[in-house]
């Protein structure tokens, strides 16, 4: 017997977490393997052991879990791959910050003793945002949960790391990097946020060697590394400095001669068009330092502060020297000037000091070799970016791709298996080593760095199956279906996934990559901090429950595109489950003579033996069919957005407010058997159905409702996906419908119009065109008599006359008719209308006046007199109508 009563009020808190529980202990988030069955499989883009679940978590996963949820009820033998990535940096600061409050430092405990305490508060912590992604309704299998730096993944690492070093292309060297002076490490690009700041742009001025009097000006945004310039750049085609090329300079204040060169990179019209070139301490200058064989000057410490080499400015902070240099400048004569000037600014992710650019020895992955076919694989549809403009940004940037720096000075991580020895060898090894294979010494030293938190993402696809092994998992679920992530991490991340799988396991990591937007606030913000614009999703599920955020984060959302979150949007989802709610109560209220799915079907057979289906049973079906085939489609093509909507107006309008009130008169018509069977059938048979197709949006409020109802097997995330069936679909059926349902809104209209009291019923009569409409209106007058509050309703023959003072409307045909003698209190809605009609020419003298002023209109800005104009506009519009209707009024 199934259970069919449901409380009163929909409450997500008292359905949620036990359905959670149940789906975990029956172990339905976990698919053996199964080769008889066709794979889909994804991996999640692993949070942050120290992360906390934001509306880019819940959007990024929701998405996830409504194509695994999908493809479960499809019939595939799914995987959804679970895990944490350890966050090198982040996790490191959390622990140090932990360690501060009693005073010790890592380096007080030494670094055995300091991981063992990352790995303590990994156990107590590291699985805080696992529980709430659990709380999001998430369906992983969590029975195969991996960490970045679990036994397994960590011996992926190191032989993909041995393995690109025995090929050359993993390698030591000295170039720039991303430096945080207070983390005191390396960083790679995703680890630096660009803000732009209000900075100044300085012009200073070079003297030229041996010409008396002449200068070159320079433009620059950091002049406290003027101190390690090298060179001058000059574009070779910019003619004013033609004749300075090859020439000679002398560093203001150092006194050192440094050449004029040219190149092509430098861009004319920015500053003064001459550039000054500090190879150790930009990226650019860098890149033209190697080009020019130009010395690398470090005039910046690791923690930030002036180095030896730059004398009396030596131990100064880099914006102490800065302040100091340029009033040097000043009073030598070189300063020409200093102009406003915006400007990007990189700073530390973790922790917002500004990052120094820094020449260091690191080391580097030559992504070269490794990014052309990863290239291929894209251009060739292999793989594919949804939407598919992203695939020109994955192009762009692989094509002008850099050597990605690996290391990091930090101590939690994957440290690098390299070890040195006193004889100079450097040894890269698969296990761990005590002695040098090359002297025999026992004194090496394992490098102290670990390496970049991305290498160890980067092979997230494989590695979290169990490779270097050859799994059942890997021959399954290898390549992967889809990866659903952000736009901004497409260079991070995704393209090194591509460029790793390829390299490692000779095929694509995923066949489809779904990108999403960024969640922004309702002004079309980032959410941030600072801003203090942030909406935490815990908060929403629970004063609202998950199915209530899902719904909010995924309706309107297209691929790739941004959303803005709004509260507004989360009461209508939440208004939409209760909706849900009410009505699939109502609808168990009437099925509680039928406990069994058999008996049911069995309605439905003698409904189709008899041809008993009533207009309104043959239009939900047609309608319902639809939505089967618009929202699988939508589903396989990524529009979950699009699919959502579908749902949203099946459910609301077809179903709800139109399908249910039309069957009631047939359930509560206990004399005709055959009609109320008939009606519970539809009813139950679409809801049941429905309810299937929007599980992978609202998992916990379509398992409570479908558990309720009549039903076969344990769980509706289980349950079969509605096939596509033809046999539903019925366009006559649904060109009747509409022509009748537009005829009952068209009747609706009219009685607000004239503020027709809700109880009283009109008079309406209707003229209908054709024979085959009138057969369909004088079979189906109930509905409109129901819905539309009309009684009597007079059918008229197209050749009679016109009824006298009466509204008229007309749809598809039906000219319908409402007459309005007896139906209002026409001198109480005369008065209402003069009323309204005072109170518009009051506001058009408002305007006029507004308008006729001469200060006004000198003053305002275009917009505000085009919207006074526009307001002048409308009002005169209900002006016209009312008059027309107070004419009308008076002939009655």
């Amino acid at each position: 017997m199934t259970e069919k009563n449901i409380p009163t009020v929909y409450d997500p808190q008292a359905v949620e977490e036990k359905w959670y529980k149940y789906w975990e202990d029956h172990g339905l988030f976990h698919d053996e393997v199964d080769k008889g069955k066709k794979p889909f499989s994804i991996v999640i883009p692993p949070p942050n052991v120290t992360g906390q679940l934001h509306m880019g978590h819940a959007l990024d996963n929701a998405l996830q879990d409504i194509l695994i949820r999908f493809r479960r009820m499809q019939g595939y033998n799914t995987l959804w791959m679970p895990g944490t990535d350890h966050a090198g940096i982040a996790t490191q600061i959390k622990v140090e910050e932990m360690l501060a409050q009693d005073g010790i430092t890592r380096h007080d405990l030494g670094r055995e003793k300091f991981i063992e305490k990352v790995w303590e508060w990994k156990e107590q912590y590291g699985d805080r945002i696992i529980k709430q992604l659990k709380s999001l309704g998430a369906s992983c299998d969590w029975q195969r949960e991996r960490f970045t730096m679990d036994e397994g993944c960590s011996k992926a690492v190191r032989e993909v790391f041995v393995s690109l070093y025995e090929k050359g292309l993993i390698y030591q060297g000295n170039r720039i990097t991303n430096w945080c002076p207070r983390c005191n490490t390396a960083l790679s690009d995703i680890e630096v946020e660009h803000e732009d700041k209000p900075g100044h742009l300085y012009h200073v001025r070079y003297p030229v060697e041996g010409c008396s009097g002449e200068f070159l000006s320079v433009a620059t945004t950091r002049p406290e590394t003027i101190l390690g310039d090298t060179a001058v750049a000059v574009n070779p085609e910019d003619i004013r400095y033609s004749h300075l090329i090859g020439k000679n300079l002398i560093l203001p204040l150092v006194g050192r001669s440094i050449p004029v060169i040219a190149d092509e990179y430098v861009d004319q019209a920015f500053g003064t068009g001459a550039v000054k070139i500090t190879p150790a301490h930009d990226p650019n200058d860098f890149e033209m330092g190697l080009r020019h064989k130009l010395p690398q000057i470090v005039v910046i410490t690791n923690d930030g502060t002036m180095a030896a080499e730059t004398g009396k400015y030596a131990g100064m902070d880099r914006y102490e020297c800065r302040k100091a240099l340029v009033n040097d400048l000043k009073e030598e004569g070189y300063l020409v000037k200093i102009d406003d000037h915006q400007h990007a600014v990189g700073h530390c992710q973790r922790c917002t000091t500004v990052v120094e650019p820094l020449v260091s020895k690191q080391w580097f992955v030559n992504m070269q070799s490794l990014a052309d076919p990863a290239i291929e694989a894209v251009n060739s549809g292999k793989i594919q970016f949804v939407p598919e403009r992203f695939t020109k940004t994955y192009i762009n940037w692989m094509d002008n791709i850099r050597d990605w720096c690996i290391s990091r000075q930090i101590w939690w991580g994957h440290r690098i298996p390299a070890w040195y020895c006193e004889c100079g060898a450097t040894i890269v090894a698969r296990e761990d080593i005590t002695v040098c294979p090359t002297c025999g010494s026992h004194s090496i030293q394992q490098d102290s760095d670990v390496l970049d938190t991305w290498f160890s993402s980067g092979l997230w696809p494989f590695s979290t199956m169990g490779w270097p092994e050859d799994t059942d998992e890997l021959q399954q679920f290898y390549p992967t279906s889809v990866l659903v992530t952000g736009y901004d991490i497409i260079f991070f991340w995704v393209a090194r996934m591509i460029m790793m799988g390829l390299e490692f396991k000779k095929e694509i990591p995923f066949k489809h990559v779904f990108i999403h937007g960024l969640v922004r606030d309702s002004q079309g913000r980032k959410m941030s901090k600072s801003l203090g614009n942030g909406i935490d999703p815990l908060e929403v599920i629970e004063k609202n429950g998950a199915d209530t955020l899902r719904f909010t984060l995924v309706t309107g959302n297209t691929p790739g595109n941004d959303m803005r979150f709004y509260w507004e949007r989360v009461e209508s989802s939440r208004n939409f489950a209760n909706k849900l709610w009410n009505a699939s109560r109502f609808v168990l209220m009437n099925l509680e003579d039928v406990d069994q799915v058999s008996k049911l079907e069995s309605y439905g057979v003698t409904a189709r033996e008899n041809n008993s289906f009533t207009l309104a049973d043959r239009w939900i079906l047609s309608r319902f069919g639809k939505t089967v085939t618009e929202v699988t489609r939508n589903l396989e093509r990524f529009e979950l957005g699009e699919a959502a909507r579908l749902l949203y107006e099946f459910i609301w309008n077809e179903y709800c407010d139109w399908y249910i009130e039309m069957a009631k008169a047939r359930l509560y018509n206990k004399e005709d058997v055959s009609a109320r069977t008939t009606a519970q059938y539809v009813l139950w048979y679409v809801l049941e159905k429905t309810l299937k197709l929007l599980h992978p949006f609202m998992p916990f409020i379509t398992e409570t409702i479908w558990q309720h109802l009549p039903h076969e097997g344990h769980s509706i995330m289980v349950a079969e996906w509605p096939a596509e069936e033809s046999s539903l679909l019925d366009e006559q059926a649904e060109q009747q419908m509409n022509t009748i349902m537009d005829a009952i809104k068209a009747i609706r209209n009219m009685r607000a119009e004239v503020n027709v009291p809700p109880g009283k019923k009109s008079e309406v009569i209707l003229q209908v065109v054709t024979a085959e409409l009138q057969t369909v209106f004088a079979s189906n007058l109930q509905y409109v008599k129901t819905m539309a509050a009309a009684d009597p309703i007079t059918m008229l023959s197209p050749e009679a006359g016109k009824p006298e003072n009466a509204m008229t409307a007309v749809v598809n045909g039906v000219e319908i008719y409402m007459p309005l003698k007896g139906m209002i209190d026409v001198e109480k809605e005369t008065l209402r209308l003069n009323k309204e009609l005072a109170g518009l020419d009051k506001e058009l003298a408002r305007i006029a006046g507004k308008l006729s002023n001469e200060a006004f209109v000198a003053k305002a800005p275009p917009e505000v007199i085009a919207k006074e104009k526009a307001k002048a506009g409308e009002y005169q519009e209900k002006q016209q109508a009312i008059q027309e209707r107070l004419v009308y009024l008076a002939s009655i």
